[in-house]
């Protein structure tokens, strides 16, 4: 824009605006007219010392032709072109050189790059503008440029010297206030860096270094020292010198489109100009939001700032906020009155997140949402539920009498407990659901568990543009930009089968973490600068200013329902204690709590503030307090009644229906009609249908074609038989979800759930998807490269519906530890936390093939060691033995060795009364193993899935005689086997599979022993002592047995790493291990 050169050659009447002393200089500018953007630009014309001449067209050939026509016009004026008597009777009057030819008026819209020159008169200054004939003032029009980059400046870097610390700390030696700037821009927006003004308390710059990088400071450019020498240093040069002018102060300057400040004006005076730029970012709301690359998401975000009297809010408004401040005040004052010495980790010093929250709920479902999904850290939590879902004030209060549970459970502290409720919504008179997931002390933990509830709940009400539910995440400021799980759940954010279409963060802005503060929690300059990634808008507000908060928050649901991106609002405050009521604050920050201990409550500000402007009277202010305080003194006496605490009143997903009228204890069936598996078989072996030119690879013609060839000898290997357990229960209506990565093709390429056109880009086909016509959905999506954000978003997604299979698979077992937050804090222990069921499924590649350390092991040994399982008690035996120890214990571990029994295994999640997570080992070689195959008929009606398989070769038919018994799970059954065939072994030792591991099948091991009465007993595994199954099996095996036989180990010895990285190593320990197993 600024080196662009110009050219006027078709307008003559123009040439001689062109400076002639300067024939290199040029100039440019962009002028917005109604319909299109111009650049109007000039170039050089040459000039001729006759005075005729200056007309261009006249020259020795066309002399002639002239002539007569002037002679023509002296004769008669009508005989020629009106062009011609226009030019002829200009001249005749004595126009200047150049000025006699007039353009002839033109209705056609002007073309591109092109403007009528009439609208240059106003701005080409007094004394040219009514002849036009004056020079084209570059000053003009460099000034014009440098009023456009201030404005530019102030919507990218404005936020950087806004009034956000509620304690005036953050920027006491950083910058001015607004008030002191008088409405001119401080240098930083000029030209500055990240250096804010944000913080409610004003301490986050009084531990900081003092010092600023010179390029920083306004001093540094010494302006009239030196040329300019870049574009920004001459614009700051531009603005430094206008503002010194007072007359300058007051020019009239048209305003680009790129700016909302003039309403319905075109033009505004510069010290107007800079004053509304002030106002709408420097004072209590800093708003990143230019690094969007749209254009038409920064003009929205622009209109909602800048537009004169957006802030202005009605007297009944005012009063609406002040009763939510109240409630939100009275809330922590009467718990910190009635249990002082208790942890409630309250909202002191931020309570206006109250109103805020209140704010984005009910402007959410003014725009159409009937779901919140929320999650939260532990500070605030019980005046969230108290006051944001209305959730009886006495049941809040029981939880902090030393009540006994009337449920199961072992329940958890009431800072970590969720809650569902259904309420009409008063300000909108629309009824909502809000539900608060319950979480542990692992902050951010929650935030993909939130995600996949969300998105299930969008999927099961077909809302697939996330209109009718939202996500609500609130984070601590420490925690947002500490926690690598908030990056992994915003990278889900716009991936097609993980987004929930636009979350909104709310930063609850402690200016501290714990003990520690902002210069050693983060090396960014904001806690939200994690939120830029994704282009989400980040609205920095000082939380002292009520209404300002108030307007980022409308903003922010608006932004969502318009583009369904994330939000961020980050309301920067205090912490009034320290990390917990009990907890002393000045050992560490002692500055910070000494202004802190000064500072008013924002609720006497605020209440100030209304009555000085006569919104509300000191009585009014005093009644909504008393009453509130009313409220909560008769809800204490009623929970003093109470004897029992109830663990399912904290309930977040409720399954209304699911457990109603069924026997807890009866498992439905899981084999199916043979029909149904070679229905399913055929579809997973064919090309699309009706698509002869759908090409496929080669490679996966074959696989389709050995596909064919299994169903057709009535066999399945692993693939087909997880295909027939998914399909089937398509069948049935359920739906089937499997997530992780690469699992469309599957880490070994052996599932291909996904086919792709390998001439046309994203034409893909899944078989699954087409097998019945009312058959349940089924989806299959790889992941993001993430453990951790994929697993909890897919735990969420499973705590939505009891309906439905949902199995996350890692890439090889060994990286689920990765996500051990959410398999310990999470699936082991959520339904005796917080009485929630999940029948998630974790489908783990395990197995030592001689790949390394990394891809080996799944680590059984952990999802065994925290099996709820008691090892000395063996349970009554009866017809319900096995269920009743699945409805007992927290999870379900399981190794299986055959197609058949795993899918009888996936089948049964769906089957069973009640849902646990599964926890399943799955192989690797085993995929292609030629042995690992399944007929049918261990598929079909009246078959189940067999916690133990036991030996069916010859030892089998002579027990008596069998020296060796030997237990093992999973893939090293099949090595065993080979080497006993190999050693002619198979009537002397017995091989049995423990098919699922925990919980522990007593029963059946107590009657494998008995039927080899005269067999040593042996435990085999490939995993090294101290890992795999023994050290769980070890005593229960004692215990079955009541320690009447021993039984042996057989395997590595201990070892710290899961495995050698050597081959041959490898193969050395196995032929070891082989050697022991089978020695008699």
């Amino acid at each position: 824009m600024y080196r662009a050169r110009t050219v006027l050659t078709n307008l003559v009447p123009l040439a001689s605006l062109i400076p002639r002393a300067a024939p290199d200089r040029f100039a440019s500018w962009i002028l917005k007219s109604d319909h299109i953007l111009c650049s109007i630009t000039g170039t050089d014309i040459r000039h001729y010392s006759s005075s005729v001449a200056t007309e261009p067209f006249l020259n020795g050939s066309s002399s002639a032709y002239v002539e007569e026509m002037y002679n023509a016009w002296l004769a008669d004026p009508k005989s020629v072109h009106v062009s011609w008597d226009s030019f002829f009777r200009n001249s005749s009057a004595g126009a200047a050189p150049g000025q006699a030819y007039q353009a002839p008026p033109s209705l056609a819209e002007p073309g591109r790059n092109q403007l009528p020159i009439t609208s240059l008169a106003p701005l080409l200054g007094a004394a040219g503008a009514p002849a036009l004939g004056g020079q084209v003032n570059e000053k003009v029009i460099d000034d014009h440029l440098a009023v456009q980059a201030i404005i530019r400046s102030y919507q990218a870097r404005g936020h950087l010297v806004s009034e956000l610390d509620p304690l005036g700390i953050m920027y006491a030696d950083l910058h001015s206030t607004f008030s002191d700037r008088k409405g001119k821009p401080h240098e930083i927006v000029i030209r500055g860096h990240h250096i804010a003004k944000l913080d409610p308390l004003g301490i986050s710059s009084a531990d900081l270094d003092d010092k600023h990088p010179p390029e920083l400071l306004y001093s540094h450019y010494s302006f009239g020292k030196r040329p300019s020498t870049t574009y920004s240093q001459h614009l700051q040069q531009k603005v430094a010198s206008m503002m010194e002018q007072e007359g300058d102060m007051d020019r009239v300057f048209k305003l680009p489109s790129t700016t909302f400040i003039g309403g319905k004006e075109k033009a505004l005076s510069l010290r107007e100009i800079l004053s509304r730029l002030e106002n709408a970012y420097c004072r209590h709301i800093g708003v990143e939001f230019m690094f969007i690359n749209s254009l038409e998401q920064c003009n929205w975000i622009r209109q909602k700032l800048e537009t004169p009297g957006v802030m202005e809010i009605s007297s009944e408004e005012k009063r609406l906020i002040l009763a939510r401040l109240t409630r939100a005040t009275g809330f922590e004052a009467f718990l910190a009155r009635k249990w002082s010495s208790e942890k409630r980790f309250g909202l002191e010093g931020c309570e206006i997140l109250i109103p805020a929250m209140k704010a984005v709920i009910d402007k959410s479902t003014e725009l159409g949402v009937e779901s919140i999904v929320m999650g939260m850290p532990h500070r605030g939590r019980l005046n969230v539920l108290a006051n944001v879902c209305r959730k009886p004030l006495e049941q809040i209060f029981t939880q902090f009498a030393a009540l006994e549970a009337a449920d199961d459970g072992s329940g958890d502290v009431k800072y970590h407990l969720g809650t569902y409720i259904e309420r009409l919504n008063r300000v909108t008179n629309k009824n909502i659901r809000l539900a608060v997931v319950a979480n542990p002390s692992h902050l951010e933990a929650v935030d993909p568990i939130v995600q996949g509830k969300t998105r299930a709940e969008q999927f099961y009400r077909g809302d697939g543009e996330g209109k009718k539910v939202m996500s609500l995440l609130l984070h601590g400021d420490a925690a947002f930009c500490g926690q690598g799980i908030v990056y992994e759940t915003f990278h889900l954010s716009d991936l097609p089968d993980y987004t929930t279409h636009g979350t909104i963060h709310i930063v609850v802005n402690n200016q501290i973490g714990f003990t520690t503060d902002p210069r050693h929690s983060r090396s960014s300059p904001y806690c939200t600068d994690v939120a830029r990634v994704v282009n989400a808008p980040i609205f920095h507000v000082n939380s002292d200013d009520p209404e300002a908060v108030m307007h980022v928050c409308k903003i922010a649901a608006e932004w969502r329902a318009t583009f369904h991106k994330d939000v961020v609002i980050d309301i920067v405050s205090y912490r009034r204690n320290g990390h917990n009521e009990i907890d002393e604050p000045m050992f560490t920050q002692p500055l910070m709590y000494r202004k802190i201990k000064t500072t008013p409550h924002v609720l006497d500000k605020y209440s100030k503030r209304l009555i000085e402007e006569g919104v509300v009277t000191t009585e009014e202010v005093k009644d909504v307090r008393d009453k509130y305080e009313k409220i909560c003194e008769e809800s204490y006496l009623n929970a003093r009644k109470e004897t029992h605490i109830k663990y399912k009143d904290w309930l977040d997903s409720p399954w209304s229906g699911f457990f109603e009228g069924k026997d807890p204890l009866k498992v439905s069936p899981t084999g199916v009609k043979e029909d149904t598996l070679v229905h399913i078989g055929k579809r997973m072996s064919s090309p699309p249908p009706n698509a002869a030119e759908f090409v496929i690879h080669k490679g996966i013609e074959r696989i389709l074609r050995s596909r064919m060839e299994m169903v057709e000898s009535r066999t399945v290997d692993w693939a087909l038989g997880e295909g027939m357990a998914f399909g089937s229960l398509l069948k049935e209506g359920i739906h089937v979800r499997l997530s992780g990565q690469d699992v469309e093709r599957g880490t070994f390429s052996h599932r291909h759930h996904v086919l792709h056109h390998q001439l046309v880009d994203k034409a893909t086909y899944r078989p699954l998807c087409h097998l019945y016509p009312d058959q349940g959905p089924y989806t299959v999506c790889n992941s993001s490269l993430s453990e951790f954000g994929v697993l909890g978003f897919e735990l969420g997604y499973s705590m939505t519906n009891p309906n439905a299979l949902v199995c996350w698979e890692a890439q090889f077992g060994d990286f689920n530890n990765t996500a051990q937050c959410i398999i310990d804090q999470f699936i082991s222990s959520g339904q005796a936390k917080w009485v929630r069921q999940s029948g998630l499924v974790m489908l783990n590649p395990h197995g030592l093939e001689g790949m390394g350390p990394e891809h080996s092991s799944a680590r059984l040994e952990r999802f065994l060691q925290m099996s709820s399982d008691d090892p000395d008690y063996f349970p009554p035996e009866s017809e319900e033995f096995a269920v009743r120890q699945l409805h007992d214990i927290n999870w379900i571990v399981a190794n299986c060795s055959t197609p058949a029994n795993y899918f009888h295994i996936l089948r049964r999640q769906i089957a069973l009364p009640f849902r646990k997570p599964l926890i399943l080992m799955t192989p690797k070689s085993l995929l292609r193993h030629p042995e690992a195959k399944s007929s049918f008929d261990e598929m079909t009606e009246n078959t189940q899935f067999l916690r133990v398989i036991p030996d069916q070769g010859p030892a089998s038919q002579n027990p008596s005689s069998v020296k060796k018994l030997l237990f093992c799970t999973g893939k090293v059954y099949y090595d065993l086997k080979k080497a006993r065939e190999e050693r002619k072994l198979e009537g002397d030792i017995a091989i049995s599979r423990v098919e699922q591991i925990s919980p522990f099948p007593y029963d059946l091991i107590k009657k494998e022993c008995a039927k080899y009465s005269n067999a040593s007993l042996a435990w085999a595994q490939e995993e090294a002592k101290n890992q795999g199954s023994w050290t769980y099996v070890q005593p229960r095996f004692h215990t079955a047995l009541s320690g009447s036989r021993d039984v042996s180990y057989v395997g590595r010895p201990t070892a710290a790493s899961p495995a050698t990285g050597s081959k041959m190593q490898h193969l050395k320990e196995l032929n070891a291990l082989l050697d022991d197993a089978l020695s008699l």
